[in-house]
């Protein structure tokens, strides 16, 4: 008699899941797709009680750190437009928007 399923998988195809599309996260501050890499960034830093966390690229949370206080970002919490209305920071925003979503590249120091 012959066998049914094979050996190396008795149950067949019964218990496989149809791969679904990997959900796509967006970055916080740019709004543009992430890549390989995701920065699991605190709107309102750690060291002042934050505790919620925002998904953004690196190159994007590195631009935030460069322009802004733990203090400034604190007052801002989880307003995007408000940090958006800093010239810095929108004319990265409106820069990288055209770019891929890992790319990466050298970012201004702070400037204080």
């Amino acid at each position: 008699m012959a066998r049914r399923h094979s050996r190396k998988d008795p149950y067949g195809d019964l218990h496989r899941e149809e791969e679904a599309p990997a959900e796509v996260v967006v970055c916080w501050l740019c709004g543009r797709p992430t890549g390989k890499t995701i920065v699991w960034h605190h709107p309102v830093p750690k060291s002042r009680g934050g505790r919620d966390v925002v998904p953004m690229h690196p190159i994007c949370q590195q631009t935030l750190i460069a322009n802004f206080t733990n203090a400034e970002l604190q007052r801002h919490g989880m307003d995007v437009e408000g940090l958006l209305a800093n010239p810095n920071v929108r004319k990265f925003v409106d820069w990288v928007a055209k770019k891929d979503p890992d790319f990466t590249a050298t970012t201004a120091k702070k400037q204080r």
